[in-house]
C-alpha cells in the first residue's frame, strides 16, 4: 500500500513584480501550482525543509490543506535547478482515490546479465523508469525487472515486465528498456609502405597550406548571449 505524508503548504497570489520568485527562494521557499482533479488551479509556496522532508520519507501519496480542506496529491512535476540541484519549483495533482491514476515508476533491474558474464558482453540501460496506470493506494516504490538471464544480444521490452494485475502498463509495449550489446572494438589503420605514404604526405601537407590560408583570409568571429529568469 502506498505510504501518506502530511505536507504544510500556504496560498501564493501571483506577484508580477521582478525577481519576486527569486525572493521567494531565497527566504528557502519554493513557489508550486497545486492542479485538481477537478479543474482548479491553486499557487502555493512551501518551505524547503517541508520539501526535504517529504521526499526522504519515501510517501507516494500527500495530503495538502487546500481550499480549507485536506487534498491527497503525488507529485506531477518536480523542476532541479541545473547547477545547485535544488528544487524551484514544485507541482502537486490532486487524486481521487478511488480512480487509476497514471505516473512513471524507478525500474529497479535485479541481476547480472548472463551476456555480461558469460560473454563478456555491455549492458545498455535505455530507461530507469516505466509508466503505469494503478490506484492510488496501490502505487509501488519500484517496479523489479530481473535481467539475470538477458543473453549477448537481447532485450527487454516493456512487454516482457511482469506486472500485478492491480498495474497496467502504459509505457508502449515494444519499448526495449535494456540491452546487452557486443564491446565495441575501435579500428588500427593499416601503416602502406614507405613511397605510398610519402606522397600521401606531401598531399596533405599541400591541402593543409591551402587550407590556412583560405581561413586567414576568411576569418571572423561572432557571439551572442541570452537569458532568462523564472
Amino acid at each position: 500500500m502506498a505510504k501518506q505524508y502530511k505536507l504544510t503548504v500556504e496560498k501564493r497570489e501571483i506577484d508580477k513584480k521582478k525577481n519576486s520568485l527569486r525572493n521567494l527562494r531565497d527566504e528557502l521557499k519554493i513557489p508550486g501550482v497545486y492542479y485538481s482533479y477537478e479543474g482548479n488551479n491553486i499557487l502555493f509556496q512551501i518551505n524547503e525543509s517541508e520539501i526535504n522532508s517529504a521526499i526522504k520519507s519515501g510517501a507516494n501519496i500527500f495530503t495538502v490543506n487546500v481550499g480549507g480542506k485536506e487534498q491527497n496529491v503525488i507529485f506531477k512535476s518536480v523542476q532541479y535547478h541545473p547547477v545547485t540541484e535544488k528544487i524551484i519549483h514544485i507541482d502537486l495533482y490532486g487524486v481521487d482515490m478511488t480512480k487509476k491514476i497514471s505516473l512513471k515508476i524507478p525500474i529497479n533491474y535485479i541481476g547480472t546479465p548472463l551476456g555480461v558474464t558469460a560473454d563478456g558482453g555491455v549492458l545498455v540501460t535505455s530507461l530507469n523508469e516505466i509508466e503505469i496506470s494503478c490506484l492510488p493506494t496501490d502505487i509501488p516504490d519500484t517496479i523489479d525487472v530481473d535481467i539475470s538471464e538477458v543473453s549477448l544480444g537481447e532485450n527487454v521490452q516493456a512487454s516482457d515486465v511482469k506486472l500485478d494485475e492491480k498495474f497496467e502498463l502504459i509505457t508502449l509495449s515494444d519499448t526495449a528498456l535494456m540491452s546487452v550489446t557486443h564491446v565495441a572494438v575501435e579500428e588500427v589503420a593499416v601503416v602502406e609502405d614507405e613511397d605510398s605514404v610519402e606522397g600521401e604526405d606531401s598531399e596533405a601537407e599541400g591541402g593543409e597550406e591551402s587550407t590556412s590560408e583560405d581561413k586567414a583570409s576568411d576569418s571572423g568571429d561572432s557571439s551572442s548571449e541570452g537569458g532568462n529568469d523564472s
